[in-house]
């Protein structure tokens, strides 16, 4: 009961202050549910099962195929994005893209101009865009960024993937990477603040 009113609140609290913009494809064509991104995504050195996508796809009751690829930057994902993620008749499309970008501090402009021609793309074969911000920390404050081409674009929104994750030991692999619970704990926020648009 308690767990429940948490994760209720949460998603309140997330209501509030993001996806109060008109939703692109609110109620989308198409089949597939694709999670597109980097290791975040891949779930890095997890066992099957343990990545977020895999994850949320238990919380979901339907497959989420993960399209992530460690290393990938957003021309990385841009490049790739018709074989590993339109040619699977996309009904909802998680990106996940930008921390490599920070990582190996590429300038931000080309960074949101390759994730808005993903967006773009995405949404011109009528699937809903959930956009994952990476922002803070390690990375720098790119979080602005991400929900203003949320806004501009129509996207549902879920700011800094890693908030209540990076830095708690309990739930990281490594120094950038989560752990099989930080997975869980990311899947389940997404879950509780988006998973009404997942499930359409």
């Amino acid at each position: 009961m308690r767990r429940a009113l948490a994760v209720s609140l949460l998603a309140l609290a997330a209501c509030g202050r993001d996806n109060t913009w008109k939703i692109t494809n609110a109620y989308p064509q198409g089949v597939a549910v694709v999670a597109l991104g980097d290791s975040l995504t891949s779930g890095y050195q997890m066992a099957a099962g343990e990545s977020y996508p895999e994850q949320l796809s238990l919380r979901l009751g339907r497959p989420v195929l993960n399209r992530g690829v460690s290393g990938d930057s957003t021309a990385e994902g841009l490049a790739r994005l018709e074989r590993d993620v339109l040619a699977e008749n996309p009904r909802i499309v998680i990106v996940g893209l930008g921390a490599n970008d920070m990582l190996r501090h590429q300038p931000i402009d080309p960074a949101f101009a390759n994730l808005r021609a993903i967006v773009d793309r995405i949404h011109a074969k009528g699937a809903l865009v959930v956009l994952l911000g990476v922002d803070g920390r390690i990375y720098g404050d790119w979080g602005p960024r991400y929900r203003a081409l949320a806004r501009e674009t129509g996207c549902v929104y879920v700011p800094d993937l890693l908030d209540g994750v990076f830095g708690d030991p309990a739930l990281m692999y490594d120094q950038i990477h989560p752990n099989a619970k930080g997975y869980a704990r990311i899947a389940e926020r997404i879950d509780a603040e988006v998973g009404e648009y997942l499930r359409r």
